[in-house]
């Protein structure tokens, strides 16, 4: 019999779907599912995106342009500028969501064994990505009790080897939610300058801040790092719109830019509706993200307030996103995680949470964590955070 490749042995199952046959099979039992799992937001996705769509008058359904359609990217040009980010068409091409641009982003600077350095808990598909991309991923563990805070430099400058070749970050950070403030944003901008190395940073959820004192610091804003610097950007989160895959990858090195159009080529081109959908989307009022960011404060205030209630449980307050890692009195969250889904229910309802060791690739870390998404209307989390209670006492019982 072939065999598969020792590349697709490697790559890991989502932690965030791998427990959706159980959710199914709960379902088809007749129960309601409350899905904390997944970064699905209900926020309706804007209606001039969804008109432009509707009403596009195309006859021939034909390629775009391999960096996208100009116009959106001049629009997108527009945006960043009056958002204080100095980006200018040619640092833009449009890619099939933020993970095509993650692996532009591998594929433009690292070789097959080479290094890359991310903070953990870390968005899980940075793991596949590194593993489809054959680069090895050098975690530097961020904890709870600090709230994930940014790991002194110094345990970054322990791991580099000849062979790192980029840190890797994502601010506001899924899944902990943590805000990686301007002095961490500088700190880091120093370290990359000093080892000639590439700081790629993901910031789909740059418009996801909550508090008024908290202010997003993108890579793009530090002076003296435009060759280190690569931004992944996406229009899921800031409009609703995760099925248009759309996102870019931002860059002022114009040899990272070039190469990256290489592999844009390699791939034809991105969506042609989803691209008309998301340069709509950019006309979309303040007042739109002025609602939908009080929206989730509030949503955010109602679930971390109610998990602290529960004994046992430890939880920070995320600054940005809309995620949290919350630590259970469970030795396996994993194993807990499918029992909620397999033999629990309170009144014909569970929850679905996606264990946080599948965040973390040091190996024994996270097991008795979770990720929260509070994506979901605020009673409806209060009535999950109410089962979870439940569900710990009696999975604790057995």
């Amino acid at each position: 019999m072939p065999k598969i490749s020792n590349k697709g042995k490697q790559m890991p199952e989502s932690p965030i779907r791998k427990l959706v046959p159980y959710a199914d099979i709960a379902k088809k039992n007749g129960n309601k599912v409350y899905h904390l799992n997944i970064g699905q937001p209900d926020i309706k996705t804007p209606e001039v995106a969804l008109n432009a769509v509707k009403n596009a008058d195309i006859t021939v359904l034909e390629y775009s342009h391999s960096a996208g359609f100009e116009s959106y990217r001049t629009k997108l040009s527009h945006y960043y500028k009056t958002h204080g980010l100095p980006i200018e068409v040619a640092d833009i091409i449009i890619t099939t969501g933020g993970s095509e641009a993650l692996l532009f982003a591998l594929g433009s600077t690292m070789d097959e064994g080479d290094e890359i350095i991310i903070p953990e808990p870390f968005y899980a598909n940075y793991n596949g990505f590194s593993i489809a991309s054959g680069v090895k991923v050098v975690p530097v563990i961020s904890t709870i009790e600090d709230g994930f805070a940014l790991p002194p430099i110094a345990a970054f400058e322990k791991l580099i080897t000849p062979r790192t070749k980029a840190i890797l970050i994502c601010n506001p950070g899924n899944p902990t939610g943590y805000l990686y403030s301007e002095n961490e944003i500088l700190q880091l901008a120093a370290m990359v300058k000093k080892h000639d190395l590439f700081l790629i940073a993901d910031e789909v959820y740059r418009e996801f801040i909550y508090d008024e004192n908290d202010k997003h610091y993108s890579v793009m804003n530090v002076p003296g790092i435009e060759e280190n610097a690569i931004m992944i950007d996406s229009v899921s989160k800031r409009y609703s719109m995760c099925g248009a895959r759309i996102g870019c990858i931002v860059s002022k090195n114009k040899e990272v830019m070039a190469t990256a159009m290489k592999f844009a080529q390699a791939r034809l081109s991105p969506p042609t509706f989803a691209q008309i959908a998301s340069e709509a989307a950019l006309e979309t009022p303040q007042s739109y993200f002025d609602e939908v960011i009080e929206e989730y404060k509030e949503r955010r205030d109602v679930l971390i307030s109610e998990l602290q209630k529960i004994e046992g449980v430890k939880v920070g307050t995320p600054k940005g996103a809309f995620y949290c890692i919350a630590q259970l009195p469970v030795a396996s969250a994993d194993d807990f995680a499918k029992w909620l889904l397999e033999s629990y229910n309170l009144n014909g309802e569970t929850v679905m949470v996606a264990p946080a060791a599948g965040f973390y690739s040091t190996p024994n870390v996270g097991l008795n964590e979770v990720r929260i998404a509070y994506v979901l209307k605020k009673e409806d989390l209060i009535r999950s955070v109410h089962i979870l209670k439940a569900a710990l006492i009696a999975y604790n019982s057995k």
